[in-house]
């Protein structure tokens, strides 16, 4: 079976069981008031899930739906990436792309251009690119620089051809229950919550965090129904963002069964936040300074040593959701040159 028909089929399944979460039993015995012996239970720590291994797997997938692919004398498929300027971040996220792309046998190319390239340019390239039957998927690296318009960029790509789900039909179909390009980042998050048994079916959950690319597409793939052309979570969803009170968004997460934070704000979410045995999914990225070694180093939006403590399962940053992100970008790129969604 073709990953594209494997992909969909496996999404199917509905996610009505969870499996009972593991981790490090930690308890004691302790003494009453009256001196009696009474059992402390013992109490567990969160699975942390593990993106890379995660990560791995999905690409193992791939390359074999690349092979097989192959097999059937069709073309490799080709992933085109438009980079603009020298922003260290998007460069690193670049190449690891490019790497994983390769490892998968997905051939890719890189169109390099500068910060002071013009809209007009840009929209050459993506119509060139449109045009080209060799090119199954096309990226255009965000950010932009401010005097282009990140949405006309996003809705030059051809719908057929953007990877990245950012095109306002993919997101129009993905409102629609409809097949489409999911957003790397949200496809992460349904996948990390598929493959692990996370129980969505009438659930509680939070989203932290309404950006076109990441917030709004995970609720909306948690919420709609499970019976769908492109089948939901059938979950309970709040979105909380930058102008919900702390106070409401502390009532929010305590009833949360699931926690997904994109806000870009480190160590938003504390343990008094979360309930004992919520899932906690942090997507958050954020670069401080640590006071231990003065070094820059990478957290996510949770605190994550001490929310581990209370939850069922939680994803670290880095090494969480960021290696799963680009592995459903590679699966987005077969999918595309299969040809499955359109």
């Amino acid at each position: 079976m073709a990953l594209g028909s494997l992909g969909f089929a496996l999404l199917r399944g509905r996610l009505r069981g969870s499996a009972p979460p593991s981790g490090t039993l930690r308890g004691a015995a302790g003494r009453g008031p009256a001196g009696r012996r009474e059992c402390v239970l013992p109490r567990h720590e969160a699975t942390v899930i593990s993106g890379t291994e995660m990560a791995k797997q999905i690409q193992k997938e791939v390359q074999q739906g690349v092979e097989a692919w192959l097999a059937l004398g069709h073309e490799r498929p080709h992933l085109s990436i438009v980079l603009v300027g020298d922003n260290p971040a998007s460069h690193t996220y670049v190449r690891n792309k490019i790497r994983a792309a390769s490892a998968v046998g997905i051939c890719s190319e890189l169109i390099l251009k500068p910060k002071e390239v013009s809209q007009e340019e840009l929209l050459d390239i993506t119509d060139q690119l449109n045009m080209d039957p060799k090119v199954s998927g096309i990226l255009v690296q965000l950010p932009l620089p401010d005097h282009v318009e990140e949405r006309t960029i996003c809705n030059g790509i051809a719908p057929e051809k953007d990877v990245d789900g950012f095109h306002v039909v993919n997101v129009g179909r993905l409102c629609l229950d409809q097949r489409s390009f999911i957003p790397a980042t949200a496809g992460a998050v349904w996948e990390i919550i598929r493959r692990t048994g996370i129980d969505t079916f009438g659930k509680n959950v939070v989203v932290v965090g309404r950006s076109k690319h990441v917030g709004l597409p995970i609720a909306m793939l948690l919420h709609t129904d499970g019976d769908h052309e492109r089948p939901g979570g059938d979950a309970t969803v709040t979105i909380a963002h930058r102008c919900t009170p702390r106070a409401q968004l502390k009532t929010q997460t305590q009833l949360a069964d699931i926690i997904v934070v994109a806000a870009g704000v480190p160590k938003l979410i504390t343990p008094d936040m979360v309930k004992e045995g919520a899932a906690v999914i942090d997507v958050g990225i954020n670069c401080i300074c640590d006071p231990m070694t003065a070094k820059t180093k990478l957290v996510g939006d949770v605190d994550f040593e001490a929310v581990r403590k209370k939850a069922s399962f939680i994803t670290p940053v880095p090494g969480g959701v960021g290696p799963v992100t680009v592995a459903m970008l590679l699966r987005n790129t077969l999918l595309a040159a299969q040809k499955v969604i359109y």
